[in-house]
């Protein structure tokens, strides 16, 4: 499909939606605790986006997916289905949010450390977010695809780790899945030229071994085939005139 070049109307819808993924996010954070399980997780953010936000959890049902969030614990990269497991000290723990409202989507994630981490928990977490970050300033009009994953992946590996490549960023409005792929590798210059209107994400997942993943027999959840730690965050972005807008940007974050 084409690029969707979203309109004034469609990007305050997008903001809506994704300050709304980012309440989320907001909101189950001190229920986040060694105890509690990932199903118990699902169920808070279930009913706060539908009760209290009135708005409907992208995930549930989406091609079958059984759960209203995805919970990636340890070695898990991504699209962990929420069960019965518990948290415990030392687990690092990826919450991806996605929020429907008024026709649009919302989708950001973020990292957990329960309790004490290791010394690899902790690197991990924190090479991912700041590799996330330099994906996002290199959002601009005129910028390449390529210039976002070269941020990520030359970071990412310069600080011995690596970077996810069967699973990417994209494009988001209407649909969760829209047009273009965001990879988190690449080459400078190369790629689709962004423009203003773009609403995208960017998610590197970050292994603290080797790239490569498996899918677990339920079909969704992926792991390191190496058993290794990862870790992921992500972020909606709206290309704007002169730079970017972080669409899902939490309170507490920073900015740049």
């Amino acid at each position: 499909m084409p690029v969707s070049i979203k309109t004034p109307e469609e990007i305050e819808k997008m903001r809506v939606a994704g300050r709304m993924a980012a309440e989320v996010l907001e909101m189950i954070a001190p229920h986040v605790q060694a105890g509690i399980s990932t199903a118990e997780l699902d169920e808070l953010c279930h009913q706060h986006i539908v009760n209290v936000q009135k708005a409907t959890p992208a995930p549930l049902n989406y091609r079958g997916f059984p759960r209203s969030i995805c919970t990636s614990l340890n070695h898990q990269v991504c699209h962990g289905i929420p069960g019965d497991r518990r948290l415990k000290d030392g687990d690092i723990l990826n919450i991806d949010i996605t929020v429907i409202h008024d026709g649009y989507h919302g989708d950001t994630s973020r990292m957990f450390i329960i309790g004490k981490p290791s010394v690899k928990a902790q690197r991990v977490v924190d090479i991912a977010h700041e590799a996330l970050w330099r994906g996002i300033r290199m959002v601009r009009p005129g910028a390449r695809l390529g210039d976002i994953g070269h941020a990520v992946q030359t970071y990412a590996e310069a600080e011995r780790c690596s970077v996810v490549r069967e699973y990417c960023g994209h494009g988001i409005g209407r649909e969760f899945h829209e047009d273009p792929q965001v990879l988190h590798f690449g080459t400078p210059g190369e790629g689709m030229e962004l423009q203003p209107g773009m609403t995208f994400t960017i998610e590197p997942m970050v292994n603290i071994g080797k790239r490569h993943t498996r899918l677990l027999a339920d079909g969704w959840t992926v792991v390191t085939k190496d058993h290794s730690l990862s870790a992921q965050w992500e972020h909606t972005i709206l290309v704007t005139e002169d730079g970017h807008e972080i669409l899902t940007l939490r309170k507490d974050e920073r900015t740049s």
